[in-house]
């Protein structure tokens, strides 16, 4: 990320963001582990680089200043694999479509279980950050276009509303 587009994302909610634990928590009830790397640190399994999220296995790793959504977005590709699947990432999580736009859905709606998150504040972050959908925002998507993400969520037994 340059300083321009650090400057330009500037209110979109960060890890250090939340209260103490409530990420781990949230985590941990879909059996995967956070870590919290230093400030600075690379970050272990960003596909985009910092500040963004990576994945390795049932792990999640973050910094204070990786975004709320991002580190969301990358939990729920692993909350949306099968075991034997997720035991096999690091880094990219999937190249399906239907999986990455359950994971869309996914972080959305678990976003309500973040205190001072929710799902509207994270599609405003979603979109500030430069998520792209074909209805023009994030809301729009996930409010008449996400039926497939919603069906593929409910077939696994996963919250999808």
């Amino acid at each position: 990320m340059t300083p321009d587009d650090a400057a330009d994302h500037a209110g979109v909610l960060r890890v250090r963001d939340l209260p103490p634990g409530a990420a781990d928590a949230l985590l941990a009830s879909h059996g995967l582990l956070l870590h919290v790397v230093d400030d600075g640190a690379p970050i272990p399994g960003s596909f985009w680089g910092e500040p963004e999220a990576g994945v390795i296995a049932h792990h999640v790793y973050v910094r204070g200043d990786t975004p709320v959504h991002s580190m969301l977005h990358e939990a729920c590709h692993l909350i949306v694999l099968p075991d034997e699947r997720r035991a096999q990432v690091h880094t990219d999580a999937t190249d399906s479509v239907i999986e990455e736009d359950a994971t869309c859905c996914l972080q959305i709606i678990l976003a309500d279980a973040l205190p001072g998150v929710g799902r509207a504040r994270l599609m405003t972050d979603m979109d500030a950050w430069g998520y792209t959908f074909r209805l023009g925002s994030t809301q729009a998507w996930f409010e008449q276009d996400a039926e497939d993400a919603r069906t593929f969520l409910r077939e696994r037994g996963l919250p999808y509303r």
